[in-house]
C-alpha cells in the first residue's frame, strides 16, 4: 500500500511475508491505521444512511447474495442426501448448480480484491476496472485466486456426479479427485483469510465480527475436506467409505459457509462506518512522535 511522500511508516503488521495491517503519522498530526481487508470492503460498503441487507446495486451484496444461495444448496443436498429415496440427478443438479453460484461470488471476490484501492493519497479518485492481475505478494490475492481455482473444480465433480454408469475406479478418477482437490484448495485459502484477518497464521478474536467470518469459512472448508474423505469410493466394496461423514460434511459446511456469507454484509458496513469516523477525526487527537 503506498501512501503520501509526508507520511511516516510507524508500525507493519501481518503473517510472514505478507503485511495486512499499517500505522502511519500524517503531515498534520494525525495517526492513521490501515488494515487490509476492512480497507478493501470499506470501498464498496454501504453509504452513510444506505441500508445494509438490500443494496441490489452493489457488487459486494451480490457477492455476499451469491455465496449465501449457493452455501444454501450444498447444505439441502447435503442433507437430502441421507435419505436413500433421495433422487440422484436432482440431487446431482442441487450441487452443480450450488457450485455455480460459488463459483461466481468467488470471481467477484477475485476482483475485488484485484480492484482494490493500492494507494492512501486520494481515496475518491477513479479507478480503471480489471478482469484479472498477477500479485502474489497480497495475501488477499492469493486467498480470492485459490479459492476461485477450487471452485472450478467443484463445478467439475459436481457436474461429472450427475452422470451414471462410472465403475469405482472412474469414480474415484473424475468424482473424487477433483473434489478433494477443491476441497484442498478452499483450506488454503481459508487459512490465507484467516491470517489476513488475524495479521499472524494462528489467533483468537471472537470479539471481531471479520473473525468469525474467516472462522466459520475455516470450519466450512475443514467438513468439506472431511466430506471428502468419506465419499472416497473403496475398490473391493464398490461403496462410500462413510456416506454419512460425507453427506452431514457438505451439509455442515454449506451451513458454516452460508453463516459465514451472510455476515459479509454487516462486515461491509462497520467497514465503511470505520472509515468515515477515521477520516472525520481531529487533526489533533493522536499527534505523531
Amino acid at each position: 500500500m503506498t501512501h503520501p511522500r509526508d507520511w511516516k511508516v510507524l508500525d507493519t503488521g501481518g503473517p510472514g511475508p505478507f503485511v495486512t495491517s499499517a500505522v502511519y503519522a500524517t503531515a498534520d498530526g494525525r495517526r492513521v491505521s490501515w488494515n487490509s481487508r476492512e480497507h478493501r470492503k470499506a470501498a464498496r460498503g454501504p453509504r452513510e444512511g444506505e441500508p445494509v441487507w438490500w443494496r441490489p446495486r452493489s457488487s459486494q451484496w451480490w457477492m455476499a447474495v451469491l455465496f449465501a444461495l449457493g452455501s444454501t444448496c450444498f447444505f439441502v443436498g447435503g442433507l437430502v442426501s441421507q435419505w436413500a429415496a433421495a433422487n440422484h440427478g436432482d440431487l446431482g443438479l442441487i450441487f452443480f448448480v450450488g457450485s455455480i453460484f460459488f463459483t461466481s461470488a468467488s470471481y467477484m471476490q477475485y476482483a475485488e480484491a484485484v480492484n482494490s484501492r493500492r494507494s492512501l493519497d486520494d481515496p475518491h479518485a477513479a479507478l480503471r476496472w480489471r478482469p484479472a492481475s498477477w500479485e502474489p505478494g497480497r495475501i488477499d490475492w492469493l486467498a480470492a485466486l485459490v479459492q476461485f481455482i477450487g471452485t472450478l473444480f467443484f463445478n467439475v465433480t459436481t457436474f461429472v456426479a450427475m452422470k451414471h454408469g462410472f465403475d469405482t475406479h472412474q469414480l474415484n478418477r473424475r468424482v473424487w479427485k477433483p473434489d478433494v482437490v477443491g476441497s484442498i484448495a478452499f483450506l488454503v485459502s481459508s487459512e490465507l483469510a484467516y491470517a489476513e484477518v488475524c495479521h499472524r497464521w494462528v489467533s483468537f478474536r471472537n470479539r471481531d465480527l471479520s473473525w468469525w467470518i474467516v472462522a466459520l469459512n475455516m470450519l466450512g472448508s475443514i467438513a468439506f475436506g472431511l466430506s471428502a474423505i468419506g465419499a472416497f469410493t473403496e475398490p473391493a466394496s464398490g461403496q462410500a467409505v462413510s456416506s454419512h461423514l460425507a453427506n452431514g460434511g457438505t451439509s455442515f459446511g454449506g451451513l458454516c459457509f452460508l453463516a459465514g456469507s451472510l455476515l459479509l454484509m454487516p462486515e461491509a458496513a462497520r467497514a465503511s462506518a470505520n472509515q468515515r469516523e477515521q477520516a472525520a477525526a481531529s487533526p489533533a487527537a493522536a499527534p505523531a512522535r
